[in-house]
């Protein structure tokens, strides 16, 4: 077979090299329009916007080329954009499709929900059950959007004919995967899927060519799926990467930011201290696929010091994601230096060039920590985004479930009875049954830079609704007070933060215990839940805070 992958060249396309690679497959990447021509089965992965993916296509000349491929009935496969750019027109830019489905793709509606769409979700079949054993898996595979195909048979009765699994995110039904003739896309990305998704791959690879639309059927006109949607809580380990004294990258953690092991007396003086060494939890591809195989929904790399003034030139780091990128097959979330830098040389780098270069090498998002910060600050003097920050330049190419931003707030104590500051409406007052410690106190959450280290006139809410404007895709919602202490996250900054943005929120720092996940997905009803040392130490683990939540009746990826 000869199988291709186009590459219209932006988003993470390695991902879905990786997988090919990792079944056994051999490919060869378009390069050039003719190379159309001499492909008998095609891959189009796509991560990003709908409008650069077109234009990139239109520029390199190869829009044309691929629409005449599909056209002339030799297998194509369609992952998210790759299954979007089929349809006639997307409401996230004026770039028009293909056309091949007749039906736009539309915005979700985040009245009731959060957007994008991010995670783990079911894709149900339209099929007879004597065809079952020829059909996709209904499995969980993993979704990041904002933009779909609605399922309306009455709106859209010629689109419907293209449905071959659909699936349900709060009230909405949408087209999850097309499939016709020789023809097949998912909405879903079967690369970042895990074995379901693997195993997909490895289905079609085998058999390209198999026409299920026979055997496929509608539901009846005015219908509905009687059921809620099945999107999962995800549970995503953390590591935090940095160099060691000797120039190794290390997994690492501390209390409060504090990645050193306690300075010991130096033999013959018990009064001088030697500086400790850097806290080594283990090497961060070992780890990364280690959690994979244990069952996280999710990675996350930050890496804390060593690429932040020269990220380009830190080739172990990069190196780092590229092995863990093909040793783990699901979502890979990069932290650390995105943002516009200058090289020794003097050669000026942008947190676009930054981004792109970890994609490429396998990350499929990236963290924005003290650059979502200072963009905020440049937002609230404008009155809007002036179109250089990270967050905007990443996402107008990628898309913005592409862009996670990383929030390192602290609190402010102030006087509950005399305080009248800007921050009225985001002051919490400790609990009377609550911790012991936050009794009779009032607070409110100051946004910090530079891990923690520098304190911002931002509340966590002005940069919360802030980075929402700017485009952000997702907030990962660390707590200072809370990082290392094991008593929990801290639900009320969490609760706040949530009610107040319509994008994902991933929770962060203070776990100590299985219940303390239970604790934050039923009070406060984040998407996911992140944590990092009790995770390297083996305090808790991820089957043990997955089998702790299905007990409680909340959804997880098995």
């Amino acid at each position: 077979m000869g199988l291709y992958l186009l590459d219209y060249g932006a988003g993470n396309v390695q991902s879905i090299a990786n997988s090919i690679k990792k079944l056994g497959h051999n490919f060869t990447w378009i390069t050039h329009p003719t190379d159309f021509t001499k492909a008998t089965a095609l891959v189009f992965p796509g991560v990003g916007a709908f409008q650069t993916a077109i234009e990139h296509l239109s520029n390199r000349g190869l829009l044309e080329p691929l629409r005449e491929y599909i056209n002339s009935g030799k297998p194509y496969f369609g992952i998210c954009i790759g299954m979007q750019i089929l349809f006639q027109s997307s409401a996230e830019s004026s770039s028009k499709g293909l056309g091949i489905i007749p039906c736009p793709i539309e915005a979700f509606d985040n009245t009731e929900k959060s957007v994008p769409h991010i995670g783990w979700n079911s894709a149900d079949l339209l099929y007879h059950e004597q065809d079952k054993a020829d059909s996709i898996d209904p499995s969980y595979y993993y979704f990041v959007h904002s933009y779909c195909a609605k399922y309306d048979i009455l709106k859209y009765p010629a689109a419907a004919e293209w449905a071959y699994t659909v699936t349900q995110y709060g009230q909405e039904l949408f087209i999850s995967s097309v499939r016709q003739a020789s023809i097949f896309g998912t909405q879903f990305h079967p690369e970042k899927s895990g074995t379901a998704g693997l195993v997909l791959l490895e289905k079609w690879l085998q058999n390209p060519s198999k026409d299920s639309s026979s055997s496929s059927r509608r539901l009846s006109p005015g219908a509905t799926l009687q059921r809620k949607h099945h999107l999962t809580k995800r549970i995503v380990a953390c590591m935090d990467v940095r160099a060691n004294d000797e120039g190794d990258l290390v997994v690492t953690k501390g209390d409060q930011y504090d990645v050193r092991e306690p300075a010991t007396p130096t033999p013959g003086n018990l009064i001088a201290k030697t500086a400790g060494v850097v806290r080594n939890l283990g090497k961060p591809v070992a780890l990364a696929a280690r959690y994979y195989d244990l069952g996280a929904d999710e990675l996350c790399l930050l890496n804390i010091t060593s690429f932040r003034h020269s990220p380009l030139q830190d080739q172990p780091m990069l190196a780092v994601v590229r092995a863990a990128a093909e040793r783990v097959f699901v979502p890979l979330t990069v932290g650390g230096g995105i943002k516009d830098t200058v090289d020794p040389d003097g050669t000026k780098r942008s947190a676009l060039e930054v981004a792109g270069a970890y994609f490429r090498a396998g990350a499929d998002k990236v963290s924005i920590g003290s650059e979502a910060v200072y963009a905020v600050e440049r937002l609230r003097i404008n009155g809007k985004g002036d179109g250089t920050s990270a967050i905007e330049t990443i996402a107008h190419v990628y898309g913005r479930q592409a862009v996670v931003v990383s929030v390192d707030p602290q609190r402010v104590y102030v006087d509950p009875e005399a305080y009248e500051g800007p921050y009225m409406d985001e002051l919490v007052l400790g609990l009377p049954d609550g911790l012991e410690m936050e009794r009779g106190k009032a607070w409110w959450y100051r946004c910090t830079v530079s891990g923690g280290r520098e304190p911002r006139t931002v509340s966590v809410v002005e940069l919360a609704r802030g980075v929402e404007i700017l485009g952000a895709g997702e907030i990962l919602l660390n707590s200072i007070d809370r990082d290392g202490t094991g008593i929990g996250f801290d639900l009320a900054l969490i609760g706040l933060v949530k009610k107040n943005v319509r994008i994902p929120v991933i929770a962060s720092s203070g776990a100590g215990k299985a219940e303390h996940f239970i604790d934050v997905f039923e009070g406060v009803g984040v998407e996911a839940a992140l944590a990092a040392g009790i995770f390297h130490r083996g305090e808790v683990g991820i089957k043990e805070v997955k089998s702790a939540l299905r007990d409680k009746g909340i959804s997880v990826r098995v």
